[in-house]
């Protein structure tokens, strides 16, 4: 297939490891020109090493003035900014029932707003290419799912509403937004890796239980959608939520 890749310029958000670094991946072998984007500098640098031809910008997406220097810098040294997938993010929190008013703001932030500041202060470099925004967020955004915390839940559902709610408005200036929510994906240092290592006969029993396909995913599943969705093959699919999970969600 013809993705039409080769020479577009991509950043994405989180993507010093995991899904993020995947997508990465996946966008530098279609020939994309891609920024990579981390708090932590040194873990940044090292994967950026790892793909020929990429470029790093630190910063936290979770402050809106962060997330508007990250988003200049990396556009300004790519030459324009044709994608722009928002991968931060981060599912560990309180138990259902012990939530603060701090802690609904730290997952609100690190799950929605660091979305919305990236997208807002891309708007205008996106309008200039036609450009394409992705969103990872979690099937915990779709469907109550036993045990997972209720503030990242409800930040992810969060997330749904906006993508489909600002599709509109960014379709009449020409810009495409969709969102994945991807099931249990396990990579080095996730929780799926812990629980692995930890419960692993308590995962298997899960798996043969929830999830039609009896496995957990991995970030090249991810990875793989997402570059098809940021492709010209996608290019009449917008405010759509792409459920990725193996047949886990009812």
């Amino acid at each position: 297939m013809l993705l039409n890749l080769r020479g577009k310029t991509a950043l994405i958000t989180g993507s010093s490891r995991g899904i993020g670094f995947a997508i990465a991946q996946a966008l530098n072998a279609e020939g994309c020109k891609v920024a990579l984007n981390a708090r932590d500098q040194e873990c940044l640098m090292n994967s950026t090493r790892q793909l020929m031809g990429s470029i790093s910008v630190a910063g936290d997406m979770t402050q809106a003035s962060e997330a508007r220097r990250v988003v200049n810098e990396a556009a300004h040294i790519l030459g324009r900014l044709d994608v722009l997938i928002c991968c931060v993010g981060g599912g560990r929190s309180v138990a259902p029932g012990c939530e603060t008013p701090e802690e609904w703001q730290r997952i609100f932030a690190l799950n929605f707003w660091s979305a919305t500041n990236a997208i807002e202060a891309a708007n205008g470099v996106l309008e200039a290419s036609k450009g394409v925004v992705l969103c990872i967020s979690s099937i915990c955004g779709l469907e109550v799912i036993p045990d997972a915390p209720v503030t990242y839940s409800a930040a992810k559902a969060a997330l749904h509403a906006y993508v489909r709610g600002i599709a509109r408005p960014l379709g009449k200036k020409g810009i495409r937004i969709n969102a994945i929510a991807p099931g249990n994906i396990v990579f080095d240092g996730s929780v799926w890796a812990k629980k692995l290592s930890e419960e692993k006969n308590q995962v298997i029993s899960m798996l043969e239980k929830n999830v039609s396909l009896n496995r957990l995913g991995t970030p090249e599943d991810v990875a793989s959608l997402s570059t098809y969705l940021v492709s010209d093959l996608a290019n009449f699919a917008t405010g759509g939520i792409w459920t990725l999970d193996g047949g886990q969600t009812h």
